[in-house]
């Protein structure tokens, strides 16, 4: 018998115009996530800042499959992991632990996005890590940080080495033998980032499948020449053109991520 899910009503009616928006885009991340297949079950977590002096974040319902997040569903919970607004749902610990370290510490890290996807974990297991074989993978991989693995993430302790790894000024980071991770000022901009960092773990696995003394070198100079490229340009062409092309794709597909 199939279960019904819970109602979460008039959340609209209780946030701002702003916050709401934020619920949209964060839900529709949630979808694209489940579209592209990089979803985990319920597992894994995307999360967005509300504006505001608390630092309160949006993350999902810990029992719904990603492609049944809708704006109204998703939790708004304080630094310490608690609920701000009544729900009917649980959040996750491991979730809380990440995403509350870097919201807390980057001003910039409005968006925070964590993946355990195969090819992503792949490369997480991989001791050279991220390396320059595709245009996709050198627009990104000087941006890359670097986390060792301590185990499911639940320890408060971690919070500090997450974000001493991640630093100031990146934007995405592998988390050894775990996943992929990244932030970014919008939704979308941390969405493209995770796309783009996600794409090219899977072209290296595939890459890497026939061998590694056959793969081509680019010239001297020319991932760096990439990467300079890449922090130019990939946010706007990520907020500006290709973030409201996905959002017409989801409302083609199924708009209820809206509700």
């Amino acid at each position: 018998m199939a279960t019904v899910l819970k109602s979460v009503s008039n959340v609209r009616d209780q946030v701002s115009e702003e916050e709401w928006q934020l619920r949209v885009d964060l839900a529709a991340a949630y979808r694209l996530v489940a579209l592209y297949g990089w979803d985990d079950l319920i597992f894994t977590h995307l999360s967005v800042r509300v504006p505001g002096p608390e630092h309160h974040f949006l993350i999902n319902p810990y029992n719904l499959m990603f492609e049944e997040i809708t704006a109204s569903s998703l939790v708004k919970i304080d630094i310490d992991g608690r609920p701000v607004m009544e729900t009917p749902y649980l959040t996750n610990p491991a979730g809380f632990t990440i995403h509350s370290a870097l919201h807390m510490n980057r001003e910039d890290a409005n968006a925070v996005m964590h993946l355990h996807t195969p090819h992503g974990q792949a490369v997480a297991a991989q001791e050279f890590g991220l390396l320059p074989l595709t245009q996709t993978a050198m627009l990104v991989r000087e941006n890359v940080a670097y986390h060792d693995f301590e185990g499911v993430a639940v320890d408060l302790d971690e919070r500090e080495r997450l974000v001493a790894d991640l630093g100031p000024t990146k934007t995405a980071m592998i988390l050894r033998n775990h996943g992929t991770l990244a932030v970014g000022p919008t939704v979308a901009e941390c969405f493209i980032t995770l796309y783009f960092l996600e794409r090219a773990c899977e072209a290296q696995i595939m890459a890497l499948s026939a061998g590694p003394d056959r793969m081509y070198t680019t010239n001297q100079g020319v991932p760096e020449k990439t990467a300079m490229q890449g922090s130019a340009g990939l946010g706007f062409v990520g907020k500006t053109l290709a973030w409201p092309a996905l959002i017409r794709k989801l409302d083609r597909i199924d708009p209820s991520f809206r509700d």
